[in-house]
């Protein structure tokens, strides 16, 4: 269950209690929240001399306050006039086909997985949420900055400089001289598993508390993962994974702040890989890591090409056509929709332009 750490530093005088219950914690120096949860119910009664009656009324009105669960209807989930920790709304990607397959875009709170193999669009897609997310609600976006760990290559700096330029032709003026797309978006390059903890457990609150951030993008994890733990290391490895992943939930729903973490592809080895109508490649990090995230989109290179300005992609390889010499052709590739609490498992095409990823009617 997720607590709001500002409950546990709440006075005691907050606390409907009888006020010689609240005598005998302030002459014992018990003036947080933290104090009483950490200690038995044993103990508390030997420090404040206290009934065990009176120190059960204690430890209940102060579990009361500090773990909140609040409940909604399905209708008022519909209205959106639940409470501000149960809302669900949508990151758009900044590509209208892309957000309509999607159903609005990348689910807010919640962790989302971007998997695929190399040069599938994965980090094309993240950087184009990141600029996505510095628009105001009304235009699909967050109306704050987005924080970038890198874990493998360095960070595509030359590559986002032209994706910002294209960015803002889609603008308003007003809109354009209000966002300052550059300056919005923190670069953090990690090489450790310890480092990318740090991070998240203390670097990204204090950005996540200012309201600087609204987006956080992990690309990727299963490059630290797959290189500091040996196969025979599975369960130390799953262990660090879930306690990864429950932080990273904790700051989604605290913040009401979507998270993308990009993951790499291994090969299928089961018995019947071999059938061509199954998946050759699957995300890596196998089932611990797949429990802990909310949505799995799949990016996938086809042998399709397009010529440049063509916007519908074949559904079929004998539909195909083929380019003419010397025109430019761009590679398609794919997004499956693995699971997802809100959609159905479906599949969109994609390219990838100077202008970013443009979606396939």
């Amino acid at each position: 269950m997720i607590t709001d750490r500002r409950n546990y530093d709440a006075e005691m005088d907050d606390l409907e209690l009888n006020p010689r219950i609240l005598a005998a914690c302030k002459k014992v120096n018990f003036a947080s929240f933290s104090t009483i949860l950490s200690l038995s119910s044993a103990d508390l009664g030997r420090r404040t001399k206290l009934p065990a009656n009176d120190v059960r009324t204690l430890l209940h009105t102060v579990s009361e306050k500090v773990y909140t669960n609040p409940s909604a209807t399905a209708l008022e989930l519909y209205h959106g006039t639940c409470h501000q920790s149960l809302r669900v709304s949508c990151l758009r990607t900044g590509c209208e086909v892309l957000d309509g397959f999607l159903r609005g875009g990348i689910l807010t709170p919640g962790i989302t997985e971007i998997a695929g193999e190399s040069a599938a669009g994965k980090t094309q897609l993240c950087m184009q949420l990141c600029l996505s997310v510095q628009r105001s609600t009304e235009n699909g976006g967050l109306a704050g900055g987005a924080v970038y760990i890198c874990t493998e290559d360095v960070f595509p700096s030359k590559r986002l400089h032209q994706l910002i330029q294209n960015f803002q032709k889609k603008l308003d003026a007003t809109e354009c001289r209000q966002l300052k797309l550059g300056d919005n978006i923190f670069i953090e390059h990690l090489s450790e598993i310890d480092q990318l903890v740090h991070c998240i457990q203390y670097r990204i609150p204090l950005l996540l508390k200012q309201s600087q951030v609204k987006l956080i993008v992990v690309d990727s994890v299963a490059a630290l993962f797959r290189c500091e733990f040996s196969p025979g290391e599975a369960a130390k490895r799953a262990k660090r994974l879930q306690s990864l992943g429950a932080q990273l939930h904790r700051l989604s729903r605290l913040h009401h702040v979507p998270v993308i973490c990009v993951n790499q592809v291994t090969a299928n080895m089961s018995s019947g890989s071999l059938n061509p109508n199954q998946r050759q490649l699957i995300p890596a990090l196998g089932l611990a890591w797949s429990n802990l995230i909310q949505t799995r989109l799949m990016l996938g290179r086809t042998a399709y090409k397009l010529s440049s300005g063509d916007a519908v992609c074949p559904p079929r390889p004998e539909d195909a056509t083929q380019t003419q010499a010397g025109t430019d052709e761009v590679p398609v590739r794919s997004m499956e929709v693995v699971f997802a609490p809100h959609l159905p498992n479906d599949t969109c095409y994609f390219v990838v332009e100077a202008a970013g990823v443009r979606g396939l009617r």
